[in-house]
């Protein structure tokens, strides 16, 4: 049975700011939460409906009601289980390889398509700016679906980082060179801007190479597209280009 106690204390983990007061975040779903599980990152309490999660002590697991579930889920249609996990201390990003930098993105959704094209793309480190969304947002986490364990992401002043860094920088622009035809490093950051203002001005005039993803329709009248499909693209050809 789940205290009330318990139920408020997850509760206010759905807002930032208790999270970081806390240090702690939670995470939904059997797929992601034995991701999660199998990961390096500590258990504080799961929470299931279920008889399941065997190999998680009983000090450290609870079965309650759904109607229980329901008061501390963040879904809609809350799913069988939830589990609060413990942040993991704060790592350092290295300049080398391929580092996707975010530019205040702010959709949930987004930032965890991204985290899992990075992991799908082998793309090992994420830089974003502190206008991004919180990596720990209930939905971010959903999204990642387990791959928020095997991409290291830090938040900073992305302008400063990206100004101190060796490496070249290549920003997405509707006026960019084609990325089919410019000649893509095996080490470089790539700027992925705001889904609807794009790359901002000081990030801007810190990118060495413009790049665009060329439209082929007859018509020519979309606009932009998807920050999270225009990363997959970019991502793609990169991949493409330095694993021959």
């Amino acid at each position: 049975m789940v205290s009330k106690n318990q139920i408020k204390l997850i509760s206010s983990l759905h807002q930032k700011k208790y999270r970081l007061v806390n240090q702690l975040f939670f995470a939904e779903g059997t797929k992601v939460i034995q991701e999660l599980l199998d990961s390096k990152l500590e258990l504080q309490h799961l929470y299931t409906t279920q008889n399941d999660f065997q190999s998680v002590s009983l000090s450290n697991r609870t079965q309650i009601s759904d109607a229980d579930l329901k008061k501390i889920s963040a879904l809609t249609t809350p799913n069988s289980c939830l589990a609060v996990f413990k942040m993991p201390e704060e790592q350092t990003i290295e300049q080398k390889g391929i580092v996707v930098a975010l530019d205040d993105i702010r959709d949930p959704g987004n930032l965890g398509t991204i985290l899992r094209l990075c992991d799908w793309f082998g793309i090992e480190q994420v830089v974003c700016s502190v206008g991004t969304v919180d990596l720990y947002n209930p939905k971010v986490v959903q999204a990642t679906m387990g791959s928020i364990t095997r991409v290291k992401v830090v938040y900073t002043d992305l302008e400063k980082w990206i100004g101190n860094s060796k490496l070249p920088v290549f920003g997405t622009f509707m006026d960019g060179e084609s990325v089919y035809e410019t000649n893509l490093p095996a080490e470089g950051i790539i700027v992925m801007g705001n889904e609807a203002n794009g790359i901002s001005e000081g990030i801007e005039a810190k990118v060495s190479q413009r790049i665009a993803i060329p439209r082929f329709g007859n018509l020519q009248k979309t606009e932009s597209l998807n920050v999270a499909t225009a990363t997959a693209i970019v991502l793609s050809e990169f991949k493409r280009k330095t694993s021959v």
